[in-house]
């Protein structure tokens, strides 16, 4: 492959990478707008019904009124508010070229933000499944964005050695992308958390 071919095969990746990343950031605003919206109209009126409740396994007013749904103080969903706006912008400011005039320490603060991010939610996910026993629907969708979301951070991370690693190390990373198994690992976890939901809930789910 030449030069050429392998700059415009990196500049197709690039614009998968952060023309998805642009995707499930407005996505995850957007849940996080619908989020925010309906935890005001509960603090309003506590015995609402809210457009997310469905069932009594899928209902959001449950989760929302549980500790977890405020676990630094605040309704968690002004966590998203906050940061996929940031998570956009990169996106666009990536998708414009620009991506390689932003210094490395802002590559590897978002990468381990994207990571951070993608804990909580996870740990939030964990807890509605075996603690809460309850789940929210948009918080599903916040779950599966931010996973989307993480793997396209990593990737470029990964692809561009943000984090500089020796040559030995990203050589082994560089084949691992070029293989695509940072992409079946994304689809494994994915499979393996609905999994989890239907291992738990069953036909619940729909009843």
């Amino acid at each position: 492959m030449s030069k050429q071919e392998k700059e415009t095969t990196v500049s197709k990746s690039s614009r998968w990478i952060f023309g998805t990343m642009l995707a499930f950031g407005i996505v995850g605003l957007l849940v996080s707008f619908i989020l925010a919206n309906e935890e005001i109209h509960l603090m309003k009126n506590p015995g609402a019904v809210l457009s997310c409740s469905i069932n009594i396994v899928l209902n959001c007013s449950t989760v929302m009124q549980s500790w977890q749904a405020s676990a630094f103080g605040f309704p968690n969903m002004f966590i998203g508010l906050m940061g996929y706006p940031v998570v956009i912008t990169t996106a666009v400011v990536a998708l414009a070229g620009l991506a390689g005039k932003l210094p490395r320490w802002y590559w590897r603060a978002a990468t381990v933000c994207y990571g951070l991010g993608a804990l909580f939610a996870y740990w939030l996910f964990f807890n509605s499944v075996y603690v809460i026993q309850v789940l929210c629907p948009w918080c599903l969708v916040i779950t599966f964005s931010t996973t989307i979301l993480l793997s396209t951070i990593l990737h470029y991370s990964l692809r561009e050695n943000i984090f500089a690693f020796k040559d030995n190390v990203n050589n082994h990373v560089q084949s691992f992308l070029k293989k695509d198994y940072g992409k079946f690992a994304t689809a494994a976890w994915i499979i393996l958390l609905i999994a989890l939901v239907i291992i738990k809930f069953g036909d619940s789910l729909f009843a």
